[in-house]
């Protein structure tokens, strides 16, 4: 009888070699669909369309097309070499920039959804729907960029997955640290029986905060936008005032000073005038590019917002200066 009492309960999975069942923080989340392609770099995960990836290597193609024609034909002209040399870097850009924009925009548009949707879900859920009946019932709302998300989880739930599985999918899908935090506490909640209902309303709470703290940020920092910008064209304006101006007069100077004779006066100016000129375009699409970092960044909370700053400008930057020289 003691030798009963005492034997314990074998794991029938691992006497037979099996591997045991994983937690649900352990499994592996689906995260792309059948048109999509799973890219993983250690700055960067992201599941991207099979037509993008099309995109993105055309362009590729098209932009090392131009610069190996403009080094073949042009790099005897330094001005004009520089200047197709930087907008094949915009058309290289341009579509890596949108694409990562139109995520972003994406991601901000699902947490600012995402405190509508645990609303309904509380009043779905305090009418005495459980969990899965309560998604499959707010998923027929409209609820913008996350329309796609709540349709998922709801076709996931029929599929026969668990709860979890597809709380942990929507969350990594999301791409969003807020919605991931929310998601994990709904499920910490669900695992060890607590109220949902009390905590969803919790959380709703909490992301409308924040949004909330966003707003008055963003309402706070729009003074320091508009002084990035008065920066910018002030800069823009003295680089104009230098090309206009004091660039001819020095090139003058160093002609009939250091070269003299008519050779030295005809050609040495407009070498310095175009060295010059090439200086001060780079100058400007630098602040341009910096700057619009900056503005995204204090404005936003996130150095991706700034790219739209940023483009505009480096753009207006550079036609302004072409305009004037």
């Amino acid at each position: 009888m003691a030798e009963v009492e005492d034997a314990k309960p074998v794991d029938v999975q691992a006497a037979a070699g099996a591997k045991p069942k994983p937690k649900a923080e352990e499994l592996e989340i689906e995260f792309k669909a059948a048109n999509e392609i799973e890219i993983k770099l250690p700055f960067y995960k992201a599941a991207v369309k099979k037509s993008t990836l099309l995109l993105l290597g055309m362009n590729s193609v098209l932009v090392a097309s131009i610069v190996l024609i403009n080094f073949l034909m042009l790099s005897d002209v330094p001005s004009l070499f520089s200047t197709i040399n930087i907008i094949a870097l915009f058309i290289f850009a341009l579509p890596i920039i949108l694409l990562r924009y139109t995520e972003y925009k994406d991601v901000r548009e699902i947490e600012e959804m995402f405190p509508v949707f645990l609303r309904d879900f509380v009043e779905t859920i305090r009418s005495g729907m459980p969990l899965p009946a309560a998604i499959k019932a707010v998923a027929k709302n409209d609820y913008r960029a996350l329309n796609s998300y709540v349709r998922r989880m709801s076709a996931q739930l029929d599929w026969g997955i668990s709860v979890e599985r597809v709380m942990l999918s929507f969350g990594k899908r999301s791409r969003s640290k807020l919605v991931m935090r929310i998601i994990s506490s709904v499920i910490e909640s669900h695992r060890f029986g607590g109220n949902l209902s009390d905590t969803f309303e919790a959380l709703s709470n909490t992301a409308v905060e924040i949004d909330r703290l966003r707003e008055e940020r963003k309402l706070y920092m729009n003074s320091q936008m508009i002084t990035g910008y008065v920066v910018f064209f002030v800069f823009l304006a003295v680089m104009v005032g230098l090309e206009k101006f004091l660039v001819p007069s020095l090139g003058d100077f160093s002609a009939g000073n250091m070269f003299g004779g008519a050779a030295a006066t005809t050609s040495q100016p407009s070498n310095i005038a175009g060295e010059y000129k090439v200086i001060f375009r780079d100058l400007i699409l630098i602040q341009g590019l910096f700057a619009g970092l900056a503005v995204g960044k204090m404005a936003e909370g996130a150095i991706m917002a700034g790219t739209k700053h940023s483009m505009f400008m480096m753009f207006v930057g550079f036609l302004v200066f072409a305009a004037a020289g």
